[in-house]
């Protein structure tokens, strides 16, 4: 024999309050990063970048408003030109820095301690 279920056997709505409203979609804006240097971008590629304390792909990116093929690009020449070095690379991340003359440094802080 088959039974059939009771109706204390079905699920019972829980609660009874309202149901859940969905809140509009956001949708991202559209970035129109150029995939070319124009003569200002450039320009400011090889006086500003290098002083940045951070410099990544995405750093590039965001600043100077070129896509991220670009941004690599223009990192690998600033290496090339001596002016940035590398200080971490993982598999998809990059990160660079200012070309600071560290050897200078070390003979300041050698000339500090040898007058004292």
């Amino acid at each position: 024999m088959c039974l059939a279920p009771t109706a204390s056997s079905k699920p019972t709505k829980s609660g009874g309050g309202k149901q859940k409203k969905w809140s509009k979609g956001r949708q991202k804006e559209k970035v129109n990063n150029t995939v070319i240097f124009d003569q200002d971008t450039y320009d400011k590629l090889l006086t500003k970048v290098p002083k940045y304390k951070q410099i990544t792909p995405s750093v590039l990116s965001e600043r100077l408003r070129i896509n991220g093929s670009l941004a690599r690009r223009a990192i690998k020449d600033l290496m090339e030109r001596g002016l940035i070095r590398m200080v971490s690379i993982q598999s998809s991340q990059q990160i660079f820095t200012r070309a600071t003359n560290t050897a200078t440094s070390h003979v300041n802080i050698q000339l500090y301690f040898i007058v004292e």
